[in-house]
């Protein structure tokens, strides 16, 4: 039973059913009908006109969009334990020609205007300082916790104060909406976000993120850099599909609300062992290394964290049986 990542949940039916009708001959690379429908698509979903480019990884979608706000000399103001940070090997600084990236804090690996602030505020003015030149968010983050409207529209205030582009992570953002209930471009370009990394491949997606830009001149070159970047693909008609796919009749949102549902009912069972509020899919308990081999014995698949800290995370896709029987075992335990 299998609760370690998202990345190993199954493909909406929905997809390989989008793939297979795309599976005929058309324009290679993105020159095909789908790929050119999608900033239409995005465009019609947000509210406002968008850019938008496919690429094959979260990783490829948040370099990719750094190197459009960030010139190799300077650098991002992130979370410590940001993906980019932490996750992604380099890539932001391979993709930027070396950029750095400014690390703040936050609980829930949630920034805020007065802890980027004090990031800032540390950076000398001159020549001899990286100076920032955007600021990078993940929603929903790392701890499965989500900003809020009024929190990425405070960031945003703050970024365009600074003169800083504003980056969204948003591997899981089809999790945050699904808890906010708001619309996508609530938390997003209304809030001054100006490039989002949106993720489909944890919510159902095969080999498919978009890259989508507010402002579509930071769009200028990252054709280039992505075609240099070995993410240019020769039947790029399967990745718009896929995309497509996911954003028809909602499925975007209805898979991420079966995930966070999945985990809402874990984290009920054992309230106590929460040390991170739960408002995607993913759950951090506390938990003794002989209580984690207990579970394990149990056929449960989880990942530890930290010491005596362990990660669950649900699936668009997680079985109800599974599910219960989680719920129950943890408390048991």
């Amino acid at each position: 039973m299998r609760f370690f990542s998202d990345n190993a949940a199954s493909v909406h039916p929905a997809v390989l059913e989008a793939l297979a009708a795309a599976n005929r001959v058309d324009t290679a690379y993105d020159g095909d009908a789908l790929s050119r429908s999608l900033d239409a698509r995005f465009s019609d979903l947000f509210g406002r006109e968008c850019r938008v480019l496919w690429v094959a990884t979260g990783t490829a979608a948040n370099a990719l969009a750094l190197a459009a706000l960030v010139p190799p000399y300077a650098g991002t103001v992130c979370h410590r334990d940001a993906h980019i940070q932490n996750d992604e090997c380099g890539a932001p600084e391979f993709f930027t020609h070396g950029a750095k990236l400014h690390l703040g804090d936050g609980d829930g690996a949630k920034l805020t205007p007065a802890g980027v602030s004090r990031v800032l505020d540390a950076i000398a003015n001159d020549v001899h300082r990286v100076q920032p030149r955007a600021l990078s968010i993940t929603n929903a983050t790392e701890y499965g916790r989500v900003y809020t409207p009024d929190e990425v529209a405070a960031l945003g205030a703050l970024a365009r104060e600074r003169g800083l582009g504003f980056h969204m992570d948003g591997a899981r953002f089809a999790n945050a909406v699904a808890h906010l209930g708001c619309s996508p471009a609530a938390i997003s370009c209304d809030g001054g976000v100006d490039v989002l990394s949106f993720g489909f491949v944890k919510n159902g997606g095969l080999s498919a993120e978009a890259l989508v830009f507010f402002r579509p001149e930071l769009v200028a070159g990252v054709p280039e850099r992505r075609k240099r970047a070995g993410h240019l693909l020769s039947k790029g008609r399967f990745m718009a599909a896929q995309i497509i796919a996911m954003l028809a009749e909602d499925r975007w949102l209805d898979a991420a609300r079966a995930a966070n549902g999945a985990a809402r009912r874990i984290a009920d069972a054992a309230p106590a062992r929460l040390i991170h509020a739960v408002e995607a899919n993913e759950l951090f308990l506390r938990m003794t290394p002989a209580e984690a081999e207990t579970l394990r014995a149990q056929g449960f698949d989880f990942y530890d964290w930290a010491e005596g800290e362990v990660r669950f995370v649900t699936s668009w896709d997680q079985p109800d049986a599974e599910v219960a029987a989680l719920a129950g075992a943890l408390a048991r335990l």
